[in-house]
């Protein structure tokens, strides 16, 4: 069998979370992280102003630094080019702005221990209790336009709660330096046909947040600009010339 249909054994992974000024929330990320089952655990600080990379130390995660703000798809670029580096089986991605519950990390293992699929995606939507109106109507267009355009079925494309197996990695990687890379992985990986599936976590919205890292429409903006460029409009189509 190739390399995407082999059937793998997850024997070790790594947690990566990307994190700007989340100092108010890394260190239990980190540590309720590491009280899973034995991982490592790896913290890319874009460009903080708080003390989030001092605090992710300090919690047990190994860090890396971005100089400056470069972007989340930069992060999980970097992020994932050291776990490929370390051998781990799986990554899973986790935010650092305790919308995820690192507690829920053994469902994403469980569901490729049964599945073998090795994409796997947080799904908010079974049970959107506390999930702001505009979130949900855009989570819901966005799978609505991927299943349309790329014919791949993901309940909560927007979300970060993620499993990576770390083989497909180089098949999926995007270019895209922000928000948009995690679209871009979802198009490629369609385009190539590496299964992707769901898995469902809770919903987590803090109350008092002020701030969001991405606005519901430009969430849908970044994945119509993705879809575009892997399928751009069709020009109109010049008549074949008849046989002499």
């Amino acid at each position: 069998m190739g390399v995407l249909g082999d059937i793998r054994k997850i024997e070790s992974f790594c947690v990566l979370v990307c994190a700007h000024n989340e100092a108010a929330h890394i260190d239990a990320v980190v540590r309720t992280a590491l009280e899973q089952m034995p991982c490592q655990v790896v913290v890319v600080d874009d460009g903080s102003s708080d003390n989030t990379a001092e605090l992710a130390e300090q919690a047990g995660a190994y860090v890396l630094r971005n100089p400056e703000n470069l972007g989340k798809g930069a992060s999980l670029q970097r992020g994932f080019k050291l776990v490929h580096g370390r051998n781990c089986d799986a990554v899973i991605v986790v935010d650092g702005d305790g919308q995820h519950d690192p507690r829920e990390i053994s469902r994403f293992l469980d569901a490729h221990e049964r599945t073998n699929i090795p994409i796997l995606i947080g799904n908010r939507m079974a049970d959107t209790t506390g999930m702001p109106f505009m979130r949900k109507w855009t989570n819901r267009f966005m799978c609505r336009m991927l299943n349309r355009l790329t014919k791949l079925y993901v309940a909560d494309p927007p979300c970060g709660f993620r499993f990576y197996r770390t083989d497909i990695l180089p098949y999926i990687m995007s270019d895209e330096k922000r928000f948009a890379f995690e679209f871009d992985i979802l198009i490629h990986a369609a385009l190539r046909h590496i299964r992707v599936d769901s898995v469902r976590i809770s919903t987590i919205y803090h109350s008092g947040r002020q701030r969001s890292h991405v606005a519901p429409f430009g969430d849908a903006w970044m994945l119509l600009r993705s879809i575009q460029e892997h399928f751009p409009v069709n020009k109109k189509r010049t008549p074949d010339k008849e046989s002499q």
